[in-house]
């Protein structure tokens, strides 16, 4: 690997916004493949955050300097990958249920997933199931990715599989959930494809569902 390319992950893993940016736009004006940039330097940072947040390591302060880090960098190279048409490793469509505001995780998640090289679709918060199932019809994701903070609106996450269910579209999209009151039961219970605890595992856990872990 070469220098730039060490100094970008470091300032990702460092939370160095500025330098970040300022390093991948020397390292286009170097001449560096923009794939070879995103897949070496901000990739790379992204899963040795996620790989020592698992280790107890890096902690969450840690990896919400990292994540947006690592979006500051992708923001100055996203033109650069439309141009060579880059394909990104699958597409996930992700929101906070309906009646649920909490959007922090959900963020870090999202932010986590994209330095992971998935296409993000954001929905937001208080996303009803009539928006996920049209999301899932007109963009086609691979992996929908539910989020719920309070116990009085997890519950959505089951409405919404139903309304996939309903919709006979649940067999083109896996579903993944996640939130402070979500229980790996709770997930099995709904008939959800993935639970997981943390942003990091949840990259880990999207990955393997598409078979790419």
């Amino acid at each position: 690997m070469s220098d730039i390319l060490m100094e970008i992950k470091q300032a990702v893993i460092n939370g160095e916004h500025t330098i970040v940016k300022e390093k991948v736009e020397a390292a286009l004006n170097q001449g560096l493949n923009p794939e070879e940039i995103l897949n070496f330097a901000l990739v790379e940072a992204m899963t040795e955050v996620g790989r020592t947040f698992e280790l107890g390591e890096t902690f969450v302060p840690e990896m919400m300097l990292a994540a947006p880090a690592m979006q500051a960098g992708l923001a100055v190279l996203r033109p650069s990958l439309v141009k060579v048409d880059f394909k990104a490793i699958g597409k996930v469509a992700i929101g906070t249920v309906k009646g649920d505001l909490h959007d922090i995780g959900k963020n870090l998640v999202s932010m986590m997933l994209e330095g992971a090289g998935f296409e993000v679709i954001d929905l937001g918060t208080d996303v009803a199931p009539e928006k996920i199932v049209a999301v899932v019809r007109e963009s086609a994701p691979d992996i929908v990715a539910l989020s719920a903070l309070l116990t009085t609106t997890m519950s959505n996450m089951k409405v919404t599989i139903d309304a996939l269910k309903t919709a006979n579209l649940r067999d083109r999209v896996k579903v993944i959930v996640g939130g402070a009151p979500v229980t790996e039961a709770y997930a099995q219970q709904i008939g959800a494809d993935g639970f997981s605890l943390n942003a990091a595992r949840a990259v880990n856990v999207a990955k393997g569902l598409i078979g790419k872990s």
